[in-house]
């Protein structure tokens, strides 16, 4: 694979999630580079040489991935690094998990409370927010299971 190229879409990776979602870009460049890497499994050492950046700073971004599921760190026995490589399968925890939302909706109804009385604005905003997040929390574990549908049906095309 052509390392100018693999570093090239990185560096997109890492400008989409720090414009879209403030990541760092160093944790978007790690996303996008080990979701093509080969091989599909990296030391931190070899990560930060080839992303042309520091050890610490990999390591930060393999913490925020690792908290989100998106980045799997193994050892193998014998061995005295770390092996990382992308999760798959840490998009439908990030992106599809409901808990995110049901937290979100238990601190809405604690402001809500605040607000009980008062019929403002403010209040408003805080029920329209209560309402899409119970709605959010419903509906994300249809639509994953509605995306895996489709992706199996385009897979067998």
């Amino acid at each position: 694979m052509n390392r100018d190229k693999v570093l090239i879409f990185a560096d997109h990776v890492g400008r989409f999630y720090a414009e879209r979602y403030g990541f760092p870009p160093v944790t978007g460049r790690l996303i996008g580079y080990l979701s093509v890497c080969d091989p599909m499994q990296q030391t931190i050492n070899e990560i930060a040489a080839t992303l042309l950046t520091s050890r610490s700073a990999i390591n930060s971004a393999i913490n925020q991935l690792e908290t989100q599921g998106l980045v799997n760190r193994m050892r193998p026995a014998g061995s005295r690094a770390d092996l990382i490589s992308f999760n798959p399968e840490g998009w439908k925890h990030t992106g599809f998990d409901p808990s995110e939302y049901t937290e979100t909706v238990t601190l809405l109804r604690e402001g809500l409370e605040l607000l009980q009385a008062h019929q403002t604005d403010q209040r408003q905003g805080l029920e329209i927010a209560t309402s899409l997040n119970e709605f959010m929390a419903e509906r994300l574990p249809k639509i994953y299971e509605e995306f895996m549908a489709y992706h199996q049906k385009k897979q067998k095309k």
